[in-house]
Formats: C-alpha cells, sequence, structure tokens
C-alpha cells in the first residue's frame, strides 16, 4: 500500500488549517473549499471516502474529543433540550426530509427516499464544536448544539440500517425496526456504563504518563469496536466513556493530563483537517457516479433536498423550543426562558459533515434481489450537495447572524470575577494545609523555602484578581500580564545560557534537556493556559 497519498492528505490539509486560523474564515470552509479545487488538479491522488473507515477508525477519536471536553453538569441540565434534539428531530428529519425527497423526485422511491432521510438528517459533532467556538455562542446554546451532535450520530446510523434494510429488502417490520433501534440505544449506553469504571480504574492506577496517554489513544476504539461487536450503537458508547472521563480528569495525575492534553489536541487537529479536505475531494467521484441522470437535473434536485433540510429543522426547533415550556409548569421552573434568536440560531447551525458521506457510500450497489440499488448515485449526490450546501451556506452565514442579533456572549469581567473568587476559596484552603504541615516537625522546612510557598500561593491568588484592576496606562497590559511577560523574559534569559554552556561542552544534551523541562515547567506555571483553536 502507498502511503503517499496519505501522508500529502495530511500535511496539505494540515498547512490550509494552519493557514485558515489566521483568515476571518473558518477553518472547515477554508478546507472545504480547498478540496474541492484540489480535486481537478493533476497529479491529485483519488481520495474514496470509504465507511469501514470512516466510521471505526474516524469518527471514534473525533466524537471523543468532542464529548471529552463538553461537560457532563451542562448536558444533564439540558438534557430535554439535547435529547429532542438528538433523538427526536433526527428521526422527525429521516422522514420528513425522505418523503418530501420522495414526493419531489419521480424516480426516487419511498424506501430510497427514506434511506436519504436518515442519511443527511444528523448535524455534524466537529463542525458543531468548531463553529460554536469560533462565533462565541452563548453556553447554553453551545452546550445544546454539541450534545446534539454528539448522540445523533448513533440515532441516524441506527435509523439508516432500519430504512435500509426496507429497502434492499430484507423484509424487516416496523415492530422489528423500532426493537433494533432501541437495542442499538440501550446497548450502547450499556457498554459504555460497563467500559467507564474500569477504564477509569486503569487510568488512574497505571504509574506512568506514557502508558496513560497510550491507553487514552485506545479508548474510543475499544469503547466503539465492543459496542459494535454486539450490534449496539458505538457511537453512544464513546460518549458515555468521555463524558465519564472527562468529568473525572481531575483524578488523574498531572503529567497525564498535560500530556494528554497536547496529544489530543494534535490528534484532533490532524483529522478535522483530514476530515473536511477529504469532503471536499469527493466531488469528481460523485460526478463521475452520477449515472444516468444529467449534472442540471440533479442540481435541481439538490437545491429541493437542501431547503427540506433547511425549513424542517426549523420546524421541529421551534416548537420543541416552547411547546414543552408551555405544557410543563416543571419545565418553566426548571428551564431559563429564552426569545426567538436562540431557536433561530440552533435552527441554523444545523451544517452537516463527514458521517452523513461515509454512510451515504456504504449503501450496498445490489438490493437481495440481485437489483441494481434504486438511484444509488442520486442520493450520493444529493448526499454531497447537502453537506457541501450547510457548511458552506450556512457555515458562512452563522457568524453574520450571530454578529446581527447581538447575542450576549459571556461577559470576560463576569467570567474573571467568578474564577478570582473560587481561586481564593482554593487558596484559603491551601493556606490552612500549609500551615497545619509546617506545624508538623516532620515537614520542617528552612524559612527560605516556607517562605517560597507561601509566595507562590499568594501569587496564584492574586493573579486573578489582579486582571480585574486598571491596565498599564503605557502598554496597556495588566499586572498579571506584565508579570508574565518579564517572567517569560528572565527564563528566556536562562535558557540561552543553558544552550550555550551546552554548545561550550560544559554540560551534556541530557543534562540540558532535564534544565529546559524544568524551565517549560516554571513557563507554564506562569502563564494562564488560553484556547487558541
Amino acid at each position: 500500500m502507498d502511503a503517499l497519498p496519505l501522508i500529502a492528505l495530511v500535511a496539505v490539509s494540515a498547512a490550509v488549517a494552519g493557514a485558515a486560523r489566521r483568515t476571518p474564515v473558518p477553518a472547515p470552509l477554508v478546507l472545504v473549499a480547498a478540496g474541492l479545487v484540489a480535486g481537478y488538479l493533476p497529479g491529485v491522488p483519488t481520495y474514496h471516502l470509504d465507511a469501514h473507515v470512516v466510521l471505526p477508525l474516524l469518527l471514534p477519536p473525533l466524537l471523543y474529543t468532542a464529548a471529552v471536553d463538553s461537560s457532563y453538569l451542562d448536558l444533564r441540565a439540558n438534557a430535554r433540550p439535547v435529547a429532542l434534539l438528538s433523538v427526536g428531530y433526527t428521526l422527525f428529519a429521516t422522514v420528513a426530509v425522505g418523503w418530501l425527497a420522495y414526493w419531489a423526485i419521480p424516480q426516487l422511491p419511498l424506501t430510497a427516499a427514506l434511506v436519504l432521510g436518515a442519511v443527511v438528517a444528523p448535524p455534524d459533532a466537529v463542525t458543531a464544536a468548531a463553529i460554536a467556538r469560533r462565533v462565541g455562542l452563548p453556553a447554553r446554546v453551545t452546550t445544546i448544539l454539541q450534545g446534539e451532535s454528539l448522540v445523533n450520530d448513533a440515532t441516524a446510523i441506527t435509523a439508516f440500517k432500519v430504512v435500509l434494510a426496507a429497502a434492499v429488502g430484507e423484509g424487516m417490520s416496523w415492530g422489528e425496526g423500532i426493537g433494533e433501534f432501541l437495542f442499538a440505544a440501550v446497548g450502547g449506553v450499556g457498554v459504555g456504563l460497563l467500559l467507564m469504571v474500569p477504564l477509569h480504574w486503569l487510568r488512574t492506577h497505571l504509574r506512568e504518563a506514557l502508558l496513560q496517554n497510550t491507553l487514552s489513544l485506545l479508548i474510543p476504539f475499544v469503547a466503539y469496536a465492543a459496542a459494535e461487536r454486539v450490534h449496539a450503537s458505538g457511537v453512544l458508547a464513546v460518549v458515555v466513556v468521555a463524558l465519564y472521563l472527562g468529568h473525572r480528569s481531575w483524578q488523574v495525575d498531572f503529567a497525564t493530563r498535560l500530556q494528554e492534553a497536547a496529544v489530543w489536541k494534535m490528534v484532533a487537529f490532524i483529522l478535522e483537517s483530514a476530515v473536511f479536505a477529504l469532503i471536499g475531494l469527493q466531488l469528481p467521484f460523485v460526478l463521475k457516479e452520477l449515472g444516468p441522470f444529467g449534472v442540471g437535473e440533479a442540481l435541481g434536485y439538490a437545491a429541493l433536498v437542501f431547503l427540506a433540510v433547511v425549513v424542517v429543522r426549523f420546524v421541529w426547533v421551534y416548537p420543541a423550543t416552547y411547546l414543552p415550556r408551555r405544557l410543563s409548569r416543571r419545565v418553566r421552573e426548571r428551564e431559563p426562558g429564552t426569545d426567538w434568536t436562540a431557536p433561530l440560531i440552533v435552527g441554523w447551525a444545523g451544517m452537516r459533515g463527514v458521517v452523513s458521506l461515509a454512510v451515504a457510500f456504504s449503501i450496498p450497489l445490489l438490493t437481495h434481489d440481485g437489483e441494481p440499488f434504486p438511484a444509488r448515485s442520486l442520493v450520493l449526490f444529493l448526499t454531497f450537495t447537502t453537506v457541501i450546501g450547510t457548511l458552506v451556506i450556512q457555515g458562512l452565514t452563522l457568524p453574520v447572524l450571530v454578529r446581527a442579533l447581538k447575542l450576549p456572549g459571556p461577559d470576560p469581567q463576569t467570567v474573571t470575577l467568578v474564577e478570582a473568587q473560587a481561586q481564593n476559596d482554593a487558596s484559603e484552603a491551601a493556606e490552612a494545609r500549609l500551615r497545619e504541615l509546617l506545624d508538623d516537625p516532620r515537614n520542617s522546612l528552612p524559612p527560605p523555602l516556607a517562605d517560597r510557598l507561601r509566595s507562590v500561593l499568594e501569587r496564584r491568588r492574586n493573579s486573578v484578581w489582579e486582571r480585574l484592576g486598571a491596565a498599564d496606562p503605557v502598554t496597556g497590559e495588566s499586572a498579571d500580564d506584565t508579570y508574565r511577560r518579564l517572567a517569560r523574559e528572565m527564563i528566556e534569559a536562562e535558557r540561552e545560557v543553558f544552550v550555550r554552556l551546552r554548545d561550550e561542552r560544559r554540560i551534556d544534551d541530557e543534562m540540558l534537556r532535564t534544565l529546559l523541562r524544568r524551565l517549560d515547567l516554571e513557563e507554564a506555571a506562569a502563564y494562564r493556559e488560553t484556547d487558541d483553536s
């Protein structure tokens, strides 16, 4: 097997994604556009999405990274709207879009139309997270969109299997289909519940960060494969395990957390970049497989399906937002009220992604009777155009819509105040513990070292409060920013000396790495971690 095309895909997509981060356009859209163009450049190899690769090898780590960074408590607090979207809307979209496609496209049988509905029903987890981070949506809207995208793939894939069985002539009744759907959902959650505790136990009992992170990289694949082995939902198994491990990540030692965050950030960046580029690269293959349908005719059908996908989401979102509040006093009491803007954003943030394309490519060529699958080429084309249409049209206009609606994002001053109060409470507890420890003769320290512990604690407590203070009139920096800049300059001066000593052969490379590692940890401690994604 020639590995060069795969290496080229990863390298070029990463370079494009890196360049896109310096533009106001979301990186997924730039990558899709680059893929569309690259597909027709001479010398570019053919990249064909294979469901047997995407679903078991790419989907689990992408879901895991999204779920492990999600808030279990926030998702639990918003379980009702998340369930209505991830399960209710996905099933509704499967039927509604399928029926509208069947009504509008004469060549499309009802069973094939329902297959199309299931394929294009789920918004994409990766796209939702990327766009939400970029445009700065309100916290509750972001939680609902991320929660929906974590679970809806399981709903759509299971619904796809049920309607596909009818389309190829397996003779599955509606009762059997509902039973299979429930088994996949309950089984996937069950497998996740069975795996999450022993996997967390392993993570907390392995003593080496390298082993712990190797386990971390294997976890999504293990959970997905274990669930699929018993014909349950691998997606739900991965999500359940990831939410549990993310909620308890504080129980893992600091070295593992630092290393794990860096490793998964790199993995997510590479996979997301390659996935969005792959979407664009499918255009030549889809057009070649279009078969008896003319491009103009197929584009007309594509516009109808795209409109159906967009309209059906709004048809579900607005009633699902307001009817439960109108019918249930408990919902009104437990959940904050909302105006028309939040459901508008949720309705418009329905970008489809690679899962839809991968599932569409898994449609068999023949039915059980040996006949060609009806309108398979058209279903592939309509899936592709729906994915591209939602990514480009909705993805490009969503930031504009958010800015136009002037949705209130998190107030930085309020966030900093909450952080400062939490740090103050923690510092008081740490200070009390330090006094208790130093009173014990077994913990006696020379006064300079004891003072250093106290000063570090005081610095950590004051640093967040200083961010609330006035900026320096000359530089515009807060005292905390100036402190970190000066600390970095001092550390850089030390680093240059260590390198010079190594070059003069006064210390060896092993000692240099030890000293640089110590400086790196001090620099990391001096700087508040920022999310540059």
